[in-house]
This record gives C-alpha cells, sequence and structure tokens, in this order.
C-alpha cells in the first residue's frame, strides 16, 4: 500500500483526491475509459389491435364470440394418427357453431378469426370485450404426452387467477376501463378494486354454470370424468365477459382425434355447443 500512495499527508494538496488520508497517484485519479462499443436492443412496437369481425344475426340479440384456438404460424397440437392439425379443427368446429346459431336467428354470432391466421391470446378477448359479448367461447383441441388421456374439458379462470387480473387491472394507471357499462375513470383505487372485484366474481360465477350447461348439452360428446378444471388461462381473463375454454378431446388420443375429425363427431361437438349457448341465454333472459 505504501508503495503505491504518495508519502504526502493530505495537508500537502487538499485539492487532490485520498485514500485514508493520503494523496492518490495520478494513474488511480483518471476516470476509467469508456467502452466505444454501444449496445442498441430494439423493441417491437405495440401491436395495434385487430379489426373487429363482422357480427351475424339479428339486432337487439345477445352476442357470443367463438374463439377458434391457434391459426396461422401457430397450428396448436398435431395428431400422430393422421396429421391433422388443431388450428384446422378449431376453425371449422368454430365456423360451423356460428352457422347453427345464425340459422336458429336467436343470438348474435362473431367469431374471432374466420380464416387460418394468428391472433395474439389477450387480443382474443379483447375482441369479445370491444364487441360488449355477453359470452366467449374459445375452441381447442388438448394434447398429452400419455396417448390414454382422453375426453373433452371445460376450462373457467381460477379463483387465483382472477385475483392476479383483478389486481393487475386495479393497478393501472388508467382506469378508463368500462366495467358492465360503469366507468372507473373517476373511482379511487380502493373503489376500483372493489367493483372490479365485484365484476369479476360475478363474471366466473356465470362461466362456471355455462360449463354445467356445455356438458349437460354435449350429451353425445365424451367427457373426462373431472371435465371441469380451473386455470389461469390468458383468454379467460376477461373481467366482465362470462368465458370458456373447451378442449374437444385429445388430439394425441387415437379415438378422440377419430371423433373430433369425423362427421359424427363434429355433429355432436356442434350440436352441444349451440344448444348450450341458446339455452343459457334463454335462462339469463329469463331471470
Amino acid at each position: 500500500m505504501a508503495s503505491m500512495l504518495a508519502a504526502n499527508p493530505v495537508a500537502s494538496s487538499s485539492a487532490a483526491p485520498t485514500f485514508l488520508g493520503w494523496e492518490l497517484p495520478r494513474f488511480l485519479r483518471r476516470p476509467p475509459p469508456r467502452s466505444k462499443y454501444n449496445l442498441t436492443i430494439k423493441l417491437d412496437p405495440p401491436r395495434k389491435a385487430p379489426p373487429l369481425p363482422r357480427i351475424l344475426g339479428p339486432a337487439g340479440r345477445p352476442l357470443v364470440v367463438i374463439d377458434a384456438g391457434h391459426g396461422g404460424h401457430d397450428p396448436g397440437a398435431l395428431s400422430p394418427y393422421g396429421g391433422q392439425r388443431e388450428k384446422e379443427a378449431t376453425l371449422t368446429l368454430a365456423r360451423a357453431i356460428r352457422d347453427r346459431l345464425v340459422e336458429s336467428g336467436r343470438v348474435r354470432v362473431a367469431l374471432t378469426r374466420e380464416d387460418d391466421r394468428f391472433i395474439v391470446l389477450n387480443q382474443r378477448y379483447e375482441i369479445a370485450r370491444r364487441l360488449k359479448a355477453n359470452l366467449f367461447l374459445s375452441i381447442h383441441a388438448d394434447s398429452a404426452a400419455n396417448p390414454l388421456a382422453s375426453g373433452a374439458t371445460i376450462y373457467t379462470l381460477s379463483e387465483i387467477a382472477s385475483d392476479r387480473e383483478a389486481a393487475r387491472l386495479a393497478a393501472r394507471e388508467n382506469k378508463a376501463d368500462i366495467l358492465n357499462g360503469v366507468n372507473l375513470g373517476g373511482a379511487s383505487g380502493d373503489v376500483s378494486s372493489i367493483l372490479i372485484d365485484l365484476t369479476q366474481r360475478e363474471t366466473m360465477e356465470i362461466s362456471s354454470q355455462f360449463a354445467a350447461l356445455l356438458r349437460r348439452e354435449s350429451g353425445n360428446v365424451p367427457f373426462r370424468t373431472d371435465y371441469h378444471r380451473f386455470a389461469a388461462l390468458i383468454v379467460l381473463k376477461a373481467p366482465d365477459v362470462p368465458s370458456v375454454l373447451f378442449e374437444t378431446g385429445y388430439l394425441s388420443n387415437e379415438a378422440d382425434a377419430a371423433f373430433i375429425f369425423s362427421r359424427q363427431g363434429r355433429e355432436s361437438i356442434v350440436d352441444g355447443a349451440a344448444s348450450a349457448i341458446e339455452t343459457h341465454f334463454a335462462k339469463r333472459a329469463a331471470k
């Protein structure tokens, strides 16, 4: 240490940098050289909201938005028994359910996608919110490492996911969200949290009721024993639109894959979903 420090006390040069009372040598006073390299990270621009889809059906009727899972560069699950892709199955089913509902004329219908395109997950339920939909149904087909796993499953939002989403919405700087016609823009943080929580609790209850109805009306569709499950799936997180994700079966299971891609299986799924949607809205109107 003594060999590196000047042998002069601080008093000899009060302006010089010191260490433990000793003046530092000149080479220790210089700042480290600046790097001549700069790292620049280019961020993607914010995604624009997709254009709203067309709505079919008589004006004044309740609106269901049907979401065909996956699409575009995201094929979803792939069946090892025929090479069919989930994105094709979901689009076929979504279109068929739409056509059945339009034919009956009891509800209005919109699809998040009508062709083979990719849509970001959170934009799917935002489409339903922007359209002020009364119900959101996302169609999927499952896959598992175990080829014996089989049966359809219905998912709704879990309690934990609901709490987290409510907290996230309440913490937004821009409180201009409108929930069930209530503008939160002028509400305090505590009031916003309460309103969001109450709205989402009601939404989750309606979603669970529809899940039970979908199971009942889909009598010809093979289901898992524990058919109703809860998960923090992104497409279920609309706080004010009852939302259900319908896994129509396992493409990794030979029997399920054959059922989903068969005419009989497709008609069974479509009949059950369309009947559940119409019955759901009829019950809501009668209250």
